[in-house]
């Protein structure tokens, strides 16, 4: 009787086995493509944060922009950081956004008394109207439009990348927007406390003016410190208020995209509110019920700022100057236009509602 032996039975895999380490060696590859890309974001990102503990007044969001933009124009960037790069800008950068909402509590926010959250509704609503109102009248893209509107009405670089990842604006247009973000938010740091001290406005007053103009978090912070621990806790908490406007803009863009577009299949269109949004939304209500300690608050604070500051390096990777000397003045004037507004509404708003004491 002939014993009949399989090629398993002799040591060398069978179809299935070999179908499954294919299969394996495949995932592997797909992930570790991500790795170089991702690596040199966290590298960067720990250089800014480290780099923004010596310099008072940077936030590493800035820094790591800088640097990214640097890196792009000095050395240009490898293929093999593209895979990772994006995941940085995109994946990471969410995920920064919805740990944000872990900052914002409404029981705070509410605190800052009705009129002060009507002149923060004003000065969102009117600048991102206006600033698309002007943009169209400039000739300006939709895509560019909402980018700015979004950046200088309500937070800064992590609003235009928000907004960046609910619309299908081109990357040379997400980096132009946190550009001039960057610019007009940095000149505000000096030139707020100095013309409300010619205002003769008093502290609180001015801390309520710096965080409803203001564009960035940390350019607030910046501002606010220079006039005084009074002004400053004023104007951060003025300015968490400004975000939380981030969930119900980025919704209505959604929603208004998904009206609009057409010649798409419904399984191509836009959500009508991000999965992210929806994060941000959710991390904010368990800040505000008190579910989570103090350390936990701060370590998510200090992780929020790490994934944001990766992001903005990557999307500094995108900065090309030879791009931008295309760009042309249009988007500078735009800014320009959205910057006085909001000065111009919020200083509006702060005279007739000034803070609570």
């Amino acid at each position: 009787m002939k014993t009949k032996y399989s090629a398993n039975t002799a040591g060398a895999p069978g179809p299935d086995q070999a179908a499954a380490a294919s299969k394996a060696q495949t995932s592997v590859g797909r992930w570790t493509r991500f790795v170089p890309g991702l690596a040199a974001c966290a590298v960067a990102a720990a250089a800014a944060l480290s780099a923004a503990r010596l310099l008072p007044g940077f936030s590493p969001l800035l820094i790591a922009i800088l640097l990214g933009v640097t890196w792009r124009n000095l050395a240009g960037v490898p293929a093999s950081w593209t895979a990772g790069v994006q995941v940085s800008s995109k994946k990471l950068l969410r995920t920064g956004i919805v740990l944000l909402g872990l900052q914002l509590s409404l029981s705070e926010i509410l605190g800052l008394g009705a009129g002060a959250l009507l002149v923060v509704v004003a000065a969102v609503g009117v600048t991102f109207a206006t600033t698309l109102w002007i943009g169209r009248a400039l000739g300006i893209g939709p895509a560019q439009r909402l980018l700015i509107a979004s950046g200088f009405s309500i937070c800064g670089a992590a609003a235009v990348a928000a907004t960046e990842s609910a619309t299908d604006a081109e990357e040379q247009e997400t980096v132009t927007a946190i550009g001039l973000v960057v610019l007009f938010g940095t000149l505000m740091i000096p030139l707020v406390p100095f013309l409300g001290t010619l205002l003769g406005l008093p502290p609180e007053a001015l801390g309520m003016w710096i965080g409803a103009s203001t564009h960035e978090v940390a350019q607030v912070v910046a501002a606010g410190g220079a006039v005084g621990s009074a002004a400053l806790a004023v104007a951060v908490t003025v300015k968490l208020a400004r975000v939380l406007m981030l969930a119900p803009i980025i919704a209505g863009v959604g929603w208004y995209r998904r009206r609009t577009q057409t010649g798409t299949t419904a399984g191509k269109r836009p959500p009508v509110i991000p999965l992210f949004v929806l994060g941000f939304i959710a991390a904010m209500l368990l800040r505000t019920w008190g579910f989570l300690p103090d350390p936990f608050l701060e370590t998510a604070k200090w992780f929020q700022t790490a994934l944001l500051t990766a992001a903005m390096f990557g999307l500094g990777l995108g900065v090309h100057f030879r791009g931008l000397a295309t760009v042309g003045g249009k988007p500078v004037v735009l800014a320009l236009t959205s910057t006085l507004t909001i000065l111009a509404v919020s200083l509006g708003g702060t005279l007739i509602f000034p803070p609570v004491s």
